[in-house]
């Protein structure tokens, strides 16, 4: 399987924050902006693998900067590392203030997406080609945040264990 660059899966979406998608604090509801990052995400990781893909964790959501109403957000994702069937994105948030055309890093997150074959198995996706510094920084740290996502997965099951809680309530 041919590897490809980043850029071949680069996704770009911009939105204008309205009423709709603000609290009381006028500022951008956080669940409204993680489902821009889940789309963007899910997006990036199909045009990677041309291939229907599932969301298997979403590792972290740092919120960094509320967004005002009125606002605008533009979300970046781009595929920052593959394992065989899995995908990591990263999305990275700005917004901007479109009076002023002031523009600041809102939020980033990290998502594993796995792609899936005719029969609804995972299928193997093409390894990636990092080209910039910032995707050539994000492949070379990713192996250290799978060994984090395995350590968590490992905790919740744990967890899960302890509470004999089960999948099938």
């Amino acid at each position: 399987m041919n590897a490809k660059t980043t850029k071949e899966s680069r996704t770009i979406q911009a939105s204008l924050v309205q009423p709709s998608d603000t609290n009381f604090h006028g500022t951008m509801f956080g669940g409204k902006m993680m489902a821009y990052i889940d789309e963007v995400a899910a997006i990036a990781a199909m045009r990677h693998s041309r291939r229907p893909v599932v969301t298997a964790s979403i590792d972290s959501i740092d919120f960094l900067t509320p967004v005002k109403m009125g606002h605008s957000i533009c979300l970046e994702a781009i595929i920052s590392s593959t394992g065989k069937t899995s995908m990591e994105v990263f999305v990275k948030i700005i917004s901007e203030n479109l009076r002023t055309g002031e523009r600041t890093l809102t939020a980033t997150s990290f998502l594993t997406f796995v792609a899936l074959g005719e029969d609804g198995k995972p299928t193997p996706v093409p390894p990636i080609v990092p080209e910039t510094d910032e995707e050539r920084y994000l492949f070379e740290t990713a192996e250290e945040r799978k060994k984090m996502r395995k350590e968590r997965k490992r905790s919740t099951e744990a967890f899960v264990s302890q509470l004999n809680i089960t999948k099938n309530i």
